[in-house]
């Protein structure tokens, strides 16, 4: 994942726009090849969008080092210890043999996303270290080759998600750390230029990659192509048009993210006219504060401060923060993939199972608040927030109030209200008065984190202006 630390003062002074902006915001593709009409497009993306929680997978041999690299610990980005060390390419090559993950369980691992309520893993198949997560035919820097695990962790899990019904999706950097097209940093004594190109030898990297993609929509058939790492100084549009075009041409129904375009790139790059950004726009680490009604987005965040495992690590976020996160994102319109790091022994670190477990027992209750619902009808709810589907309105009580919940103004007929957690849905009692719609509530709430409570109305949702999104 991207580590604002590391860049440029002048780009680190950007980077809530690109939050605001080119991180979410994916453009109309200008392609004739790829032109699409909107049946098509929403066709294309209906699974993502009913889906709405997946789980995001940080792992690769920088779990290794963990974070520590000669006696010293490393920033709070475990996957990024290759650039925060500076740690040159041979040297980094060496936790290869150390990566044995004998622990490993594919089945357990897409267990644990499905008892979550996950719909959907996207896993780096190669973050920024260059290192290949698969059995990779053009590189012999991979986890088959390379580790004495010889294992392809991604066919097991491609797998395993299949017999689950869950959507395999992998992520892949543009950036490339190792490969020998990386230019060698001449300034800050830096080993590699994280950002650099080498003269001419651009078309040599980019056949390279174009060959590992191949071998991903081949051999492993992902959902979505997760791109990363494309604020390189050398990515360009008409390179992020070409590939674009390439992966719709091995796999016509993919889908792909905005970072395999440049809208994050530069003072202009974040609303440039014509921008290839892909099928979905991918704030990271925060939740859009009023969403992006009519956009395809998905919010990635951390359990921690890292993505990649840092042993030293304990910043958790609670499982309270992170139910309520999940609704926050569906009540404005988005989907939410959560990370995950793995250690090097192939576990998921127990703090991150407990919590999605408990997510996965909120979830059990309430998925129905969830699952293919959209975007809020209101502005803004002092006690928490609210999803819908045609003739429902879930109301997601985050503060339950000691005896009545007042819902303001919706227009709307109410035919029916009742608690989700309720399996007989017994009618709460309602009224209606002066633009509010007021609903007798049990003394205690039912979940203390989130309780749900269901109106069936008549028609779609119609709210007065100054209530309405």
């Amino acid at each position: 994942m991207p580590c604002p630390a590391l860049l440029s003062a002048k780009f680190r002074t950007l980077i809530a726009l690109p939050v605001v902006l080119g991180m979410f915001l994916p453009l109309a593709r200008p392609d004739a090849a790829l032109a699409e009409t909107k049946a098509e497009h929403d066709a294309r993306m209906a699974w993502w969008r009913e889906a709405k929680f997946g789980m995001f997978i940080h792992w690769g041999i920088y779990a290794v080092p963990a974070g520590d690299y000669q006696g010293k610990t490393y920033g709070p980005a475990g996957e990024w210890i290759m650039e925060y060390a500076n740690i040159p390419r041979a040297e980094y090559e060496k936790f290869a043999p150390q990566f044995n993950p004998l622990k490993f369980d594919a089945a357990q691992w897409v267990a644990i996303a499905k008892n979550a309520g996950m719909k959907y893993i996207v896993i780096t198949s190669k973050h920024h270290d260059g290192f290949a997560m698969f059995d990779s035919k053009v590189s012999d820097y991979t986890v088959v080759k390379s580790t004495p695990f010889k294992r392809d962790p991604l066919k097991e899990l491609s797998a395993e998600c299949k017999k689950a019904g869950i959507k395999f999706c992998v992520y892949h950097s543009i950036m490339d750390w190792h490969h020998p097209a990386q230019l060698k940093s001449t300034k800050e004594k830096k080993n590699y230029n994280f950002s650099g190109m080498a003269p001419g030898r651009k078309d040599e990297y980019v056949k390279y990659m174009k060959g590992q993609l191949r071998e991903l929509i081949e051999n492993y058939d992902p959902a979505v192509l997760w791109f990363d790492g494309e604020w390189c100084d050398w990515w360009t549009e008409a390179d992020a048009r070409d590939l674009l075009a390439y992966l719709h041409a091995l796999k016509p129904d993919i889908i792909i993210n905005n970072r395999i375009g440049t809208s994050r790139k530069g003072n202009e790059g974040f609303s440039k006219d014509g921008a290839v950004s892909g099928d979905f726009g991918t704030p990271e680490q925060q939740i859009p504060a009023t969403g992006l009604p009519g956009v395809d987005w998905e919010s990635c965040m951390t359990m921690n401060g890292t993505w990649g495992f840092h042993r030293h690590d304990e910043n958790w976020k609670s499982s309270t923060v992170l139910i309520q996160n999940l609704v926050d994102i569906a009540s404005k319109g988005g989907n939410f993939l959560l990370n995950v790091g793995p250690k090097a022994d192939g576990t998921i670190p127990e703090a991150s199972v407990e919590r999605l477990a408990a997510m996965g027992k909120w979830m059990k209750v309430n998925s129905a608040s969830i699952y293919g619902t959209t975007a809020s009808p209101f502005a803004k709810l002092d006690w928490g927030r609210a999803t819908q589907k045609p003739g429902k309105i879930y109301l997601h009580v985050f503060r339950w109030p000691e005896a009545q919940l007042d819902v303001p103004g919706l227009k709307n007929k109410v035919v029916k209200a009742y608690l989700l957690s309720d399996p007989s849905h017994s009618t709460l009692e309602f009224a209606t008065a002066n633009g509010q719609t007021m609903i007798r509530l049990p003394a205690k709430a039912p979940d203390p984190i989130d309780s749900v409570v269901v109106l069936e109305i008549e028609g779609a949702p119609k709210v007065e202006a100054q209530a309405s999104r």
